[in-house]
């Protein structure tokens, strides 16, 4: 078994973390974004898909792109943000199974058109799970971010997706060191016994 992490640790990553509607004017790097990744990969996927795909907005240009692109005051947050990401998912994801998932030829399970609705349900249920390891990783590595939904997906795929049409987009998030300024109160989170049960 795995040593446990410390309080401070999961403070850090859970419950300590919020998502920030604003930014500090601490910069955000392509090596921090490599060190993002190079965490958040290894998360679990199913037969290790990785369906998701990430498009890291870093310049002022691809910020406005994508804030142009939201809604409310989502688009503002975005623009002042030190960076923002959109997580994308690949409905054809199965093709780099034989790199991914090597032992086996796992890429056979999903081939054919009636395999469609599965691939595309496969594809946003783990690339969803790779929005999570990123929240998890960034905060890990000291950043913060602002998950979202708030945007019109279409318009996103065509402006940042364009040239691979079997990707789409899932959800967006901004990232830098957050703004405690920028904070509402906690929303309530329940205890245990209001939203589980063991049977």
């Amino acid at each position: 078994m795995a040593a446990k992490l410390s309080d401070e640790a999961l403070d850090t990553i859970f419950r300590s973390g919020r998502s920030y509607n604003g930014y500090t004017d601490t910069p955000v790097t392509e090596a921090d974004l490599h060190a993002i990744w190079d965490l958040m990969k290894f998360g679990p996927t199913s037969v290790n898909s990785l369906p998701g795909r990430m498009v890291w907005c870093l310049s002022d240009a691809s910020k406005e792109k994508l804030a142009a692109l939201a809604s409310g005051t989502n688009a503002d947050k975005i623009r002042k943000a030190p960076a923002a990401v959109v997580i994308g998912m690949d409905a054809e994801w199965h093709e780099q199974l034989p790199t991914l998932f090597p032992h086996v030829d796992a890429r056979a399970w999903f081939l054919g058109d009636d395999k469609a609705t599965a691939r595309r349900d496969a594809a946003l249920r783990n690339s969803s799970l790779q929005g999570a390891y990123f929240i998890i990783a960034a905060r890990a590595l000291g950043f913060d971010t602002g998950p979202m939904s708030g945007f019109d997906n279409a318009a996103v795929d065509k402006a940042f997706f364009a040239d691979t049409p079997n990707v789409t987009s899932n959800f967006i998030a901004t990232l830098g060191v957050g703004d405690p300024a920028t904070l509402h109160g906690r929303s309530p989170r329940p205890p245990f016994d209001t939203f589980n049960r063991i049977v």
